[in-house]
């Protein structure tokens, strides 16, 4: 498939793709990801590998794109990290400066 990052027409397959991102660590997902394999990868990150060029050379929405074309399964935002829900006890006691007793 041909495609355009950053104003440089790529050819792009599914299986180039694969074997150029084989054997590459995923690097911290903070932002838009893309899966590959079984791997969740930046999308800037696999942008660097398949084209050889400067992160800075190219949105994240080219690659997006590009991915999306191939098959690829692209997402937004990195999955949440759940956190905890304060039970009511504790939202009592952090009001009242943390000296919440048990009523007897």
């Amino acid at each position: 498939m041909r495609c355009v990052i950053a104003r440089y027409p790529f050819e792009l397959t599914k299986r180039g793709v694969l074997a150029s991102m084989k054997g590459v660590t995923p690097e911290l997902v903070t932002g838009e990801s893309v899966t590959i394999g079984r791997r969740r990868y930046p999308v800037k990150q696999v942008g660097q590998v398949i084209t050889r060029q400067d992160r800075r050379d190219f949105t994240s929405g080219e690659v997006v794109r590009a991915m999306t074309r191939l098959g690829f399964t692209c997402h937004n935002h990195p999955e949440a990290v759940p956190m905890g829900v304060p039970t009511p006890l504790q939202t009592a006691s952090e009001l009242l400066g943390g000296t919440a007793s048990p009523a007897v």
